[in-house]
């Protein structure tokens, strides 16, 4: 019994050090920022953003791919090493076909890097007539 014990305690310490040393992408490159909210938006009218990075590492980097949550959401990455200490882009285009609020995530995914950095876009699409009202809205509101 002691035996099974041990055995299960030394099993359960090792999980626990093995996950604590799980390489991240967050630990080569670092993002300007994470989060970016288009606002309000006109439906049927593409919209894209630059995610600027530095490849924090002592070596270059190589981004292996971008995945996005859904199909609605289009990332581009470098196909080319970034070298250390210099900067590159994931670039994330949004087709803006469905009305509503949207929070969308893309997952960058780092060459020898088990957890990928997520970035995410945000805001909300308008039908054209509530877009204009809300142009409108904000001409008026700038003349005061």
């Amino acid at each position: 019994m002691k035996k099974l014990l041990f055995t299960l305690a030394a099993v359960v310490v090792t999980s626990w050090a093995v996950a604590q040393n799980v390489a991240k992408g967050e630990d080569l490159i670092n993002f300007k920022e994470k989060v970016y909210n288009f606002g309000k938006i006109k439906q049927g009218v593409p919209v894209t953003y630059d995610f600027s990075f530095e490849n924090i590492s002592d070596k270059p980097v190589v981004i292996e791919n971008a995945t996005a949550s859904c199909g609605c959401t289009t990332p581009v990455w470098p196909q080319q090493p970034v070298a250390k200490g210099k900067t590159s882009v994931i670039k994330a285009g949004f087709n803006a076909g469905a009305l509503g609020e949207f929070t969308k995530s893309i997952y960058v995914k780092v060459q020898g890097v088990d957890v990928p950095v997520e970035i995410k876009i945000s805001g909300e699409v308008l039908n054209a007539e509530a877009y204009a009202k809300y142009e409108a809205s904000k001409k008026a509101g700038k003349g005061k």
